[in-house]
């Protein structure tokens, strides 16, 4: 049944029946004496205990030193000698900035 169709008069005796049934379920967990709860569910922080945080940090560890030990291991060993890089010698520098230049302006006059 959709609750758009229903009357106003409807409506509020619903509205009643559900105050009655939450007050019958409240008296219902006070005399079979588990606390009441209020709503429909409780939505609480999940908590861990100590020992699990430990189980975890000290497995986090051990993650962490078998980790560490593999790098050592491999930077006990020489690394391979790089290229030295390469640079341009001024005189050089010089000749393709010129060449540079002529050409670009080249490319500018034939646009005009």
């Amino acid at each position: 049944m959709n609750p758009l169709d229903l009357t106003v008069k409807q409506l509020k005796r619903a509205a009643a029946i559900k105050e009655q049934i939450e007050d019958l379920n409240k008296e219902l967990s006070t005399i079979l004496g588990a606390p009441a709860r209020s709503g429909a569910s409780s939505t609480g922080k999940r908590t861990m205990s100590a020992s699990a945080k430990r189980r975890i940090a000290a497995a986090q560890r051990a993650r962490w030193a078998k980790l560490q030990g593999n790098k050592a291991a491999t930077r006990s060993v020489k690394r391979a000698v790089t290229a030295k890089k390469k640079t341009m010698s001024p005189a050089a520098r010089a000749k393709l900035s010129a060449k540079l230049k002529a050409f670009w302006a080249a490319k500018k006059a034939g646009k005009k």
